[in-house]
C-alpha cells in the first residue's frame, strides 16, 4: 500500500467540503490511517458514512476517538478474524502444506521427547533408535524425483478429478487415416537422422510480434480489408472461371447477370434462407440487396464468404440466383528443390494436442502429465501443443482461486514440457489461445515470449503465432487454436450439399483461403483487420491442416488436404483426445498426380 500524507487527507476532506479545526485532527486521521492500514480516500468515506449515521457534524479529536473505537477497531478485528478463517480453509500450495507437514513434524517431536521421558505406565513404548537419515514418510513421498512434474508443483489445487482419473480406453485409436503399422507410432522415426527442421512460412519482417498495437483500428481501415478480400478473391476468381466482368448487384437488369459480392445477415441473429443479404465491393457499388435462394438447387453459405453468383435482379432490390461458384483453394507449397535425392528421407512423426490440460473441476494437471508419459512412449519428433495453457474459462480461475499468478503457471507448464522430454529430445511448437487468461487477447494473436528459456532448450522451442503456417521437414502445417470449426458450424446454412458438415466447413476454410473467414466474428473474437490482412489468410494450401474444436475429433481428406480436429485432452471433468500423423514429403505419383505427404494420422484418447 502506499503511503498516506496529511495532503492527501485533507484533499479528500475538501472533495467533500468537511470542515476541521486545527493540522491536528489531520495528524490524527494520518495516525489512524496507518494504525488500521487505510487509505487516505478509505478513511475519509469511513468517516462520512459514520458522521452521516451517527448524526455527528464536527470533526474534531474527541469525534474522532469515537469513531475509531466504534468503526475502526471493529472492523480490524473482523479482518483479523476473516484472515485467520481463510488461512484454514484456502487451496494450499505445495510450499505451505510442505511448512504445515514440517510444523507437525516438529510438535511430534517434541511430544515424542516429553512421552520418552515419562512414559505413561503399561503403555508402548516408540523406538529410539535415530535412523542415520531421519525423514517423514509424507515427506519423502513429496520430494520424490517426479514432484517436478507432479500436479502439486505447478499447480495450485493439487486434489486430482475423480472422474478423470476413473476414465476408461486410454489409448484407444477413435479416428484414422492412411495406413500405418503399430510399432510405427512408438519409436522415433527420425533415429540417427537428426532432429527435423521447423520453422514458419512467413519469418522476419513478416512475422507477427508481441510488439504491435492494437485497439487502434479505424472502421475505414476494417472496410478497406472487406472491400479488398472481396475483389481479390473476386479477381482470383473471375480468372479461373473465364468470367468477362461483374454487375453491380443493386443494378435493374431483365437479363442473367454475374455479380460479385460478400453474404452476410440482415439482422443481428442467425443467418437462414430468408436473410441472406449480397454486399459488394466498393469497385461494384458497395450496396447490399436481398438474395432470394428459393432457385438455387444447392448452396452452403455462411456471414463473410465471398462468392461468385448468376441470377437475374428485374427489380434491383431482390437478386435470384440460379449457379453459385465455389471457390479455388490456392496452390500448395513447393519447396526449393534439393540436390540430394528424396528417397533418403524418412517418415517423420509429428503429435498434436490441444488445452485445456486440466479437468473442468480441477487445477490438477494429471492429463498434461499423461500427455509427457505418451509423448516419452511415442518419441515424436515434433509436438505441436495449442493452448489454452491456463484457461480463462475453468471456473477456478475466474473466482481467481488460486496462489500464483497466472504467468507463473504458466511457466511451470512450459518448463514441465521442456524438462518431462529432454530425454527423447524432441521439438515443441507451442500456439497459444484466445482462452490463455495470461496472453494478449486479439486475433490474430501474437506468440508467447519465454525470455528464460536457455540456448539449450531455445534450440527445441518453436514459438509461433495464431494462426499460423508452419513447415516440418518441408511439409505445411497450418495451425489456429481458435474454434473456427465451432463458430462457422454455428453459422452456416446449406441445401443438398451433403450431409458432412465438417468436411463443408473445411472446404470453405480452404477455398476462401483464410484462417477465420467468417465476418462478423464471433463476441468472443476480438479482431484486428490491418494484422489479419497480412497473418489471418493463407499464404499456400497447406499440406496438413489441424482445427481443435470443441466439437467431434475427425482426420480427412478435404480437396488434397489432411484435415485433422484432434480434440481437447480434456473434455469437463474426463478424459479427451491427442492427435498423431506420420509425414513424409513425396514426389507426383507415375501418373503425374500429387501425393498426400501424410502418410497416416489417428486420434488417441488420452
Amino acid at each position: 500500500m502506499a503511503a498516506v500524507t496529511a495532503d492527501q487527507i485533507k484533499v479528500e476532506l475538501e472533495l467533500f467540503d468537511i470542515g476541521f479545526e486545527d493540522d491536528s485532527v489531520l495528524d490524527k486521521m494520518l495516525e489512524q490511517c496507518l494504525c488500521h492500514r487505510l487509505k487516505g480516500d478509505e478513511m475519509v468515506l469511513e468517516w462520512v458514512a459514520f458522521s452521516t449515521t451517527k448524526g455527528v457534524v464536527k470533526l474534531s479529536l474527541d469525534n474522532l476517538e469515537l469513531f475509531e473505537h466504534e468503526v475502526l477497531n471493529k472492523k480490524t478485528k473482523a479482518k483479523q478474524v476473516s484472515k485467520r478463517d481463510e488461512s484454514y480453509n484456502r487451496t494450499r500450495d505445495i510450499n505451505s502444506i510442505q511448512d504445515l507437514i514440517k510444523a507437525e513434524e516438529e510438535e511430534e517431536d517434541l511430544l515424542d521427547a516429553y512421552s520418552y521421558s515419562t512414559p505413561a505406565k503399561g503403555s508402548q513404548k516408540r523406538a529410539l533408535s535415530t535412523p542415520e537419515h531421519p525423514q517423514s514418510k509424507r515427506c519423502a513421498r513429496m520430494t520424490s524425483p517426479g514432484l517436478m512434474l507432479s500436479p502439486a508443483s505447478f499447480s495450485p489445487c493439487a486434489t486430482p478429478s475423480q472422474k478423470y482419473s476413473a476414465r476408461v480406453s486410454r489409448g484407444e485409436v477413435v479416428s484414422s487415416f492412411g495406413e500405418a503399422q503399430e510399432q510405427s507410432w512408438g519409436s522415433s522415426s527420425r533415429k540417427g537422422q537428426g532432429s527435423p527442421s521447423v520453422r514458419t512460412l512467413l519469418s522476419g519482417e513478416d512475422a507477427l510480434t508481441s510488439s504491435y498495437k492494437y485497439m487502434f483500428q479505424r472502421l475505414r481501415d476494417v472496410r478497406d480489408v472487406l472491400t479488398e478480400k472481396i475483389e481479390g478473391l473476386g479477381e482470383e476468381l473471375r480468372l479461373h472461371f473465364n468470367i468477362e466482368e461483374f454487375s453491380p448487384v443493386s443494378l435493374p437488369a431483365q437479363d442473367q447477370v454475374t455479380v460479385l459480392g460478400q453474404v452476410c445477415c440482415d439482422s443481428n441473429g442467425k443467418l437462414n434462407a430468408q436473410s441472406v443479404l449480397l454486399e459488394a465491393g466498393q469497385e461494384h457499388g458497395g450496396r447490399q440487396v436481398r438474395v432470394d435462394l428459393a432457385d438455387l438447387p444447392e448452396y452452403s453459405l455462411f456471414p463473410g464468404q465471398v462468392v461468385i453468383m448468376d441470377g437475374m435482379n428485374t427489380a434491383g432490390h431482390k437478386f435470384v440466383p440460379t449457379k453459385l461458384y465455389e471457390g479455388v483453394p490456392l496452390p500448395f507449397y513447393s519447396p526449393e528443390v534439393k540436390e540430394e535425392p528424396q528417397n533418403e528421407s524418412r517418415p517423420v512423426m509429428v503429435l498434436t494436442a490441444c488445452g485445456p490440460y486440466t479437468p473442468s473441476d480441477s487445477l490438477a494437471y494429471d492429463p498434461l502429465l499423461d500427455l509427457i508419459s505418451a509423448i516419452n512412449k511415442d518419441h515424436p519428433d515434433v509436438c505441436i501443443l495449442m493452448g489454452p495453457f491456463v484457461d480463462s474459462k475453468h471456473e477456478q480461475i475466474e473466482k481467481f482461486q488460486i496462489t500464483d499468478s497466472f504467468e507463473t503457471i504458466f511457466t511451470k507448464c512450459v518448463n514441465s514440457l521442456i524438462e518431462g522430454t529432454r530425454s527423447i529430445g524432441c521439438k515443441l511448437v507451442f500456439v497459444p489461445s484466445q482462452r490463455d487468461v495470461h496472453h494478449h487477447f486479439i486475433y490474430p494473436q501474437p506468440p508467447f515470449t519465454l525470455p528464460d528459456l536457455s540456448k539449450e532448450d531455445a534450440e527445441r522451442v518453436t514459438l509461433v503465432p495464431d494462426p499460423c503456417t508452419l513447415v516440418i521437414e518441408e511439409v505445411t502445417f497450418g495451425l489456429t487454436s481458435t474454434d473456427i470449426l465451432f463458430y462457422m458450424g454455428a453459422e452456416e446454412i446449406s441445401c443438398a450439399a451433403g450431409s458432412d458438415r465438417f468436411s463443408r466447413i473445411m472446404k470453405h476454410m480452404l477455398t476462401q483461403r483464410s484462417y477465420y473467414p467468417l465476418y462478423p466474428p464471433t463476441e468472443e473474437i476480438n479482431m484486428d483487420y490491418e494484422k489479419f490482412q497480412m497473418h489471418g489468410f493463407m499464404p499456400v494450401t497447406p499440406d496438413v491442416l489441424i482445427v481443435p474444436s470443441e466439437l467431434r475429433y475427425f482426420i480427412k481428406d478435404v480437396i488434397g488436404c489432411v484435415c485433422i480436429n484432434p480434440g481437447r485432452l480434456t473434455k469437463g471433468q474426463v478424459g479427451g483426445t491427442y492427435g498423431r500423423l506420420l509425414i513424409q514429403r513425396r514426389g507426383a505419383d507415375a501418373e503425374g498426380k500429387r501425393r498426400t505427404p501424410c502418410l497416416a494420422g489417428q486420434v488417441v484418447k488420452i
